[in-house]
């Protein structure tokens, strides 16, 4: 699978979330893009190590976002209703434009393999 690049300005960004026993945690960031009469809003979710990452964002900067799409089956119990995520989950990001030339996008994708043993949680996420 391959990762996709998307650009946008940071509009929100939530504090970082910890679910389950295993501690897995996760951030969510909001892009903003201008198209033409709307404004598109786009969740990126920064998930374990990667959350510490996003401290080097504010509100305004313009960003390149690398990211893979992420989708998850979920059912509580055989007889309840199975539901199904989908997820942009955050690689690496690159400042643009006047505070650009910073990039953690290296350092990102090292924390993505060392977590990826530990992906499973008991989060339906």
């Amino acid at each position: 699978m391959t990762n996709s690049k998307i650009r946008g300005t940071v509009h929100v960004i939530e504090a970082t979330k910890s679910f389950g026993q295993k501690g897995f945690r996760k951030r969510l960031v909001v892009l903003e893009q201008q198209n033409g009469r709307f404004a598109n809003y786009i969740p990126v979710e920064f998930t374990n190590d990667a959350c510490d990452a996003a401290d080097e964002l504010k509100e305004g900067d313009e960003v390149d976002v690398t990211y893979r799409l992420s989708g998850r089956k979920w059912q509580k119990d055989p007889t309840s209703e199975v539901k199904y995520f989908l997820s942009a989950e955050a690689m690496g990001f690159t400042k643009v434009g006047a505070g650009g030339g910073s990039s953690n996008e290296d350092d990102l994708n090292d924390t993505f393999s060392q977590a990826a043993a530990d992906d499973e949680s008991d989060a339906p996420f």
